[in-house]
């Protein structure tokens, strides 16, 4: 019987396993189409336009950038600030309420960048910036004793050459005609930037066509053109599409510069470590050399001569990460303080009132002291990116299950905090598109939302370099109106705004320039 039945399953196995495969494989579509169906009608509950199966919302997107930052604010001005959108079979959720923001930014959880972010992965890798879990926090960790204040004052020399470079490049400009001011500042914070996370001048300002500037500027641009156009995204289009050569060609010069840098001043760390302590004049002199300003790569090599663990890469996706982050951002906030003081004359002349104090007819360098009493140019600032964030839009992916507003929004959900929309709650800031600085006097900041207000995002995974951004825009600011009355060319109505990566003027940000006379 044994033999029997031995030779019946021998016999019925060829033929059974086939149909076990069908009912594995319809078990896990099944399962997979039961829980899509459970996070499709959980998203469907949030309120936003209707959907057509598989392509979602996508015709209603797929037209010009500006076009798409418009709907985005006009659809959540009108849904109480929780949206929901679909892109195809992806599920996007808009917030642009201060309590719905905290749900996210508060959150230890929730610390994911959205999928948007991947495409800066070849060039940044997983720094700061696009790191997750514990590497992120190992990273946060290693990088935080940079942007201690005392370090921070180092650079403090760095800003005010740069920007007296772009002072004598605007001297040419203040003859009372139009011309967009946005390239110089962008070329300014890219020389400072530079400077202070490599250590090294790239003279962005005196060659604009250098290899290295057009290298930064086209490879952001490519990468703002790949989010936005969704065909371009899978990497077969994109290499088909030609595009890919273009991007790879410019990454090999901007990681040539960055690894160039890292083994120029990983070479001097070690020179500077064989100075016999009694050699050197000061205990500073000792540690970075005689005349020589520390950098933020300076910082991550002495860290990795430490921790062997922390490699060349490491460092490089650190440098890389600063200066994708720290000239673009901080551009686009000098840019639309001088827009929005052109635009206010009366204001202006309260900031030149104040510098005036400070500095009389002096054209000596602005120091920490100054930066500490230029209290009411530091309130135009942020007034400033209260209405125009530089970063128009935070992106979250969703790990975890999140409730906001009493609505469940599942595992894999893209959520958007609308930062341009957030700063302009009326019961957070009435009168919101007036242009108002006195409303970040102390008094006046008192019962505001900790989460009403957040250019440099907030929570666990705010900007580290917040600090480090507020006194290079204080400094260049103030620098360019001790110098000119500016007058801006466009009404705020006239205004057409791109919300990309940045948000900037589309048209530029044209000014006229008038020399002061003290």
């Amino acid at each position: 019987m044994a033999w029997l039945r031995e030779n019946v399953f021998l016999t019925w196995v060829p033929y059974a396993w086939p149909y076990l495969m069908v009912t594995v494989i319809l078990g896990l579509v099944t399962t997979w189409f039961i829980k899509r169906m459970q996070k499709v009608a959980m998203i469907e509950k949030i309120p936003g336009p209707g959907a057509l199966p598989i392509i979602g919302n996508a015709l209603e997107v797929n037209v010009e950038p500006r076009e798409v930052f418009m709907c985005i604010n006009a659809l959540v001005s009108i849904t109480r600030g929780l949206a929901k959108v679909w892109l195809g079979p992806r599920p996007m959720v808009f917030a642009a309420r201060c309590n719905q923001a905290e749900v996210i930014l508060s959150s230890q959880k929730h610390l994911d960048k959205s999928r948007d972010y991947n495409f800066l992965h070849p060039w940044l890798g997983t720094g700061l910036l696009t790191s997750t879990g514990q590497k992120w926090h190992s990273r946060r960790k290693l990088l935080t004793p940079a942007f201690h204040f005392k370090i921070l004052e180092d650079f403090v020399e760095v800003f005010n050459n740069q920007s007296d470079v772009m002072i004598k490049k605007l001297e040419k400009k203040a003859d009372g005609k139009p011309f967009d001011i946005f390239p110089f500042i962008t070329l300014c914070t890219l020389d400072i930037i530079c400077e202070s996370a490599m250590g090294r001048c790239i003279n962005a300002q005196g060659n604009s066509e250098s290899e290295y500037v057009r290298a930064v500027y086209r490879i952001g641009a490519l990468i703002q053109q790949r989010q936005a156009r969704p065909w371009l995204q899978p990497d077969i289009l994109y290499k088909i599409s030609g595009y890919a050569k273009e991007f790879n060609s410019c990454l090999k010069v901007l990681h040539d510069m960055s690894y160039s840098c890292i083994k120029e001043r990983r070479d001097a760390y070690r020179e500077r470590k064989k100075v016999k302590p009694e050699e050197a004049k000061t205990e500073d002199d000792a540690f970075i050399g005689k005349k020589q300003r520390l950098a933020f790569l300076d910082l991550l090599l002495e860290a990795s001569e430490n921790d062997p663990t922390i490699t060349d890469e490491d460092i490089r996706e650190e440098v890389d990460t600063f200066m994708f982050e720290g000239h673009d951002t901080t551009a686009a906030a000098i840019n639309w303080s001088l827009y929005l003081l052109g635009c206010h004359p009366d204001i202006q002349a309260r900031v030149h009132e104040e510098i005036d104090s400070i500095f009389g007819g002096d054209d000596r360098p602005i120091t920490m002291n100054d930066l500490r009493d230029l209290k009411y140019t530091e309130n135009c600032i942020k007034e400033a990116l209260r209405i125009f964030p530089s970063v128009p839009f935070i992106g979250r992916e969703l790990r975890e299950e999140a409730v906001i507003d009493n609505y469940r929004i599942p595992v894999g959900t893209t959520i958007l905090i609308i930062t341009f929309r957030l700063h302009r709650d009326p019961e957070q800031f009435p009168k919101p598109e007036v242009f108002d600085p006195d409303r970040f006097l102390p008094e006046n900041c008192l019962n505001r939302h900790p989460y009403a207000y957040v250019p440099f995002s907030a929570g666990p995974r705010n900007c580290i370099g917040q600090k480090f951004a507020l006194m290079e825009e204080k400094i260049v600011l103030s620098t360019i109106l001790r110098k000119f009355r500016v007058e801006s060319c466009t009404r705020r109505e006239d205004l057409k705004l791109l919300g990309e990566l940045i948000l900037r003027p589309e048209d530029g940000n044209t000014m006229k320039l008038f020399p002061r006379k003290l």
